[in-house]
């Protein structure tokens, strides 16, 4: 006996090499609650031994792909982008989506409040594959967004997967089936029904539940009240005495729309913000308020012309990333750069100048053009208040200095959620993502992986999602890699025989130690509010991802297969059975084309070389 062969033949004794008894991990709903606590998934590090049905080959070829039934949540920019791009990559998928809107746009739908606009240039804030020239601003208008989204959903066919008017309610996991049971209400006729999904994508957005503010007395007002994104056109404004509540995006762009026709606007701004310019369009040609000029539009028509325009604009966005981090030389640039240009543009009022410069770095929390914002704020009939709000009376608001304000109308631009956490039920091996993601919650914040799975959570993930996006670059380009990312996900779960797939919680912790160090480096730790940290100064970030855009762009080319666990569809649970009878459909088929490798010796190229599967 040679020496390797005896080595083999001594482990085969040991019992160290060579076939093993398989063990498993007990089942999530098998561990006890104080290990859930340990281990936040769900799971178990035990190594019980469990028999397994003896394996058998499956009867079919390799690349069948098995059916896969998937739901998205939710039809604004996500969802449609999702309608687009998982189709053509998936050919043959099960999809459907549902919205409890009458029809596709998301917030651009929902929101109709006079002066809602894009706060980013629009050419920058639109698919990578259908790009309108013909922007008529450079902010748009949000009908010109809303129109444009509705036109891609047309344009790709988005339409036969939408289920409109139907709202989830609650998402249940059953490990057994591998399968989450959807309960979904009918908007139109007020009715309740279940489906089971084998994928679940959720994309509802970053603030998809506004809410009212909860001062004392709110609900005494006898006056017309209403949140900004819930708009009551049947409210006349004209001559009226306005209170509006809340210096966000959308308080910043609803102030200078009522100013004009109000009797007076009482401004109620209890944090600071920073304006901004236009990020990077310095020198674009546009007339007031933002129009892009129709002879720079008819340019446009060039593709060339064109796609020199866009790549000089959302560059700028890519190149903004070095702005974030504390004490660089770039962000003290852009307080001096934003400071002149607030104070420039209050010449009116030069007493507010003490008023709006903010004390915490810019891009703290996020910032805007708000084009027209500091002019409307110089008229006469605008009083800024900073002073907190202390409670309602049937006419009026009275503040913590006890000046009590009458008011015919009040107006909340005062956000929605900001903290992550789904506005339905999402359970699984004893959690609920509902509660659980709150502050108070089982994890007390989005526990996350990558921004687009959740362990103890398996196939449901996240389109925009908590850590979703990186600074810089646009929120439609980090969407279209990130369901690029889900369409590797969904391709492997379908042709490899995987029941379930779900990140683990040593990867998803590695990855929050990584971002709990990356994080302090940036003023996104600052004294400031934001949705970034779930608007509470000093809580964890969890509204970005630790890069930049272009960083999380290269980290989406390839999933990391080894930081998942796994399920099999397969009774043994064998992860090669998908190999099924060991054939595969082209060789089953007669006539096929075998040699597709094969090409004219003029039209080799080695980076594409033997690239020649079928994308199953």
């Amino acid at each position: 006996m040679g020496f390797p062969a005896l080595i083999h033949y001594l482990l085969l004794i040991k019992g160290d090499y060579g076939p093993r008894e398989r063990k498993t991990q007990p089942s999530p709903s098998q561990v006890s609650e104080n290990e859930k606590d340990v281990n936040h998934n769900g799971g178990s590090q035990g190594t019980d031994v469990e028999s397994r049905p003896a394996f058998q080959i499956e009867e079919h070829p390799i690349d069948q792909v098995r059916p896969l039934k998937v739901g998205v949540i939710g039809a604004g920019l996500g969802g449609i982008t999702a309608g687009v791009l998982l189709p053509a990559k998936l050919p043959g998928l099960d999809l459907r989506i549902y919205d409890k809107n009458a029809d596709v746009g998301g917030t651009w739908y929902e929101n109709t409040y006079p002066g809602v606009r894009c706060d980013i240039p629009a050419h920058v804030y639109q698919s990578g594959f259908s790009p309108n020239t013909q922007w008529t601003e450079e902010f748009a208008q949000g009908h010109e967004i809303r129109d444009y989204w509705q036109g891609i959903a047309r344009k790709y066919d988005v339409y036969k997967y939408l289920r409109s008017q139907q709202k989830v309610e609650r998402a249940e996991w059953f490990a057994d089936k591998g399968k989450w049971k959807v309960t979904v209400r009918d908007l139109k006729d007020d009715t309740v029904y279940e489906e089971e999904l084998d994928v679940v994508l959720n994309a509802i957005g970053h603030f998809n539940a506004w809410k009212l503010p909860d001062y004392p007395g709110i609900n005494d007002f006898k006056g017309p009240l209403f949140h900004s994104s819930n708009w009551d056109h049947n409210v006349d404004l004209n001559g009226k005495r306005i209170a509006l509540i809340g210096n966000g995006a959308s308080g910043l762009q609803v102030l200078p729309s009522i100013q004009p026709i109000a009797k007076q606007v009482d401004h109620y701004a209890r944090n600071r913000t920073w304006i901004a310019d236009s990020f990077g369009t310095a020198g674009v040609r546009r007339l007031e308020p933002n129009i892009i000029p129709q002879d720079q539009r008819d340019t446009f028509h060039d593709p060339e012309t064109y796609l020199k325009y866009r790549k000089s604009i959302e560059s700028a966005y890519f190149s903004r990333f070095g702005a974030i981090f504390k004490d660089s030389a770039i962000n003290a640039n852009l307080r001096e750069q934003w400071s002149a240009l607030m104070l420039g543009r209050i010449k009116e009022k030069p007493s507010l100048a003490d008023k709006i410069i903010p004390d915490f770095p810019p891009n703290c929390r996020r910032p805007t053009p708000g084009p027209g914002y500091l002019e409307a704020l110089c008229k006469d009939n605008v009083d800024y208040i900073q002073t907190h709000i202390s409670h309602f009376t049937p006419t009026g608001i009275v503040t913590t200095d006890n000046t009590e304000r009458p008011v015919d109308i009040v107006i909340c631009s005062t956000g929605a959620n900001v903290d992550h956490s789904p506005p339905f039920s999402i359970l699984a091996n004893g959690l609920d993502l509902k509660t659980a993601w709150k502050p108070s919650g089982h994890f007390g914040f989005p526990y996350n992986y990558l921004g687009v799975a959740t362990p103890g959570f398996p196939n449901f993930l996240w389109i925009g999602g908590p850590n979703a996006t990186g600074h810089g670059g646009s929120v439609p380009n980090s969407i279209e890699n990130q369901i690029t990312y889900i369409a590797k996900i969904l391709r492997k779960l379908r042709s490899q025989g995987i029941k379930s797939l779900v990140p683990s919680k040593q990867a998803t912790d590695d990855f929050l130690e990584y971002s709990d160090n990356f994080f302090p480096r940036t003023v996104w730790t600052d004294n400031c509010s934001s949705w970034y940290n779930g608007g509470k100064p000093g809580a964890r970030i969890h509204g970005l991802f630790p890069g930049s855009a272009a960083t999380l762009n290269y980290i989406r080319r390839d999933p990391r297969w080894e930081d998942w666990d796994y399920t099999y569809t397969n009774g043994s649970g064998n992860r090669f059975a998908y190999f099924g009878n060991g054939w595969t459909t082209r060789e089953e088929t007669e006539g096929a084309d075998l040699t597709g490798h094969l090409k004219r010796p003029d039209e080799i190229d080695l980076r594409s070389y033997l690239e020649t599967w079928v994308d199953v």
